[in-house]
């Protein structure tokens, strides 16, 4: 069923369902997004807009928040975690008076239960200890093996130095299988050397 979700249109920041994003409000619009969700539903829907631009197009798809830790503050910011609930389909924009944009959307169901093979698993931690070690990063390997491959696949997209069309694409993507492929192609991509100590990226 179509439902009506506030959003926060915010470059380069993707959110997945099951991670948390930490959030620091300040504009006033967001501030005010913020306070019509603690008393509703919580809710925040996290979405990238198409350019960095105020009122920029929307790309199609995001993913609602949950507001779980917050903390406001005298002046009337607010520090929060909003955690992964769902992905959401924009279905058109609505015209509302509020300060901050709303959409009629509809929840996509992910398999939650969806898993890698065990070779797709093995080619990805590979893949991913030769991006870390090619880029400098230290990992704790020992805890990435104990992740299940939901946790694995979407924490990574989540957090990895890619540009935000790049992000998008994995956010898109349409199972964890897909997503793991892809983003198997975008390390190998952004971790090719051109001879300087800029990272390569796909704009």
């Amino acid at each position: 069923m179509p439902t009506r979700l506030s959003i926060f249109p915010l470059a380069g920041a993707v959110l997945f369902p099951g991670l948390q994003l930490p959030l620091h409000i300040f504009e006033p619009r967001y501030r005010a997004l913020v306070g019509d969700a603690l008393v509703r539903d919580r809710r925040i829907a996290m979405i990238q807009p198409q350019r960095a631009v105020d009122g920029a197009p929307l790309y199609s798809i995001g993913c609602v928040g949950h507001i779980g830790e917050i903390e406001a503050m005298e002046d009337g910011r607010y520090n929060l975690v909003l955690e992964g609930q769902s992905r959401f389909r924009i279905l058109h924009e609505m015209d509302v008076a509020s300060a901050f944009r709303q959409v009629e959307a509809e929840l996509i169901e992910d398999d939650e239960d969806e898993t890698l093979s065990f070779a797709q698993r093995g080619g990805f931690e590979q893949e991913a200890r030769e991006f870390a070690d090619a880029q400098g990063y230290s990992v704790d390997w020992e805890s990435v093996k104990r992740l299940d491959d939901q946790s694995l696949i979407n924490g990574v997209s989540q957090i990895a130095p890619f540009d935000p069309a790049s992000k998008q694409a994995l956010l898109e993507a349409n199972s964890l299988t897909d997503r793991c492929e892809l983003l198997v192609q975008l390390m190998q991509f952004f971790g090719r050397s051109d001879g300087t100590e800029e990272i390569t990226t796909l704009q």
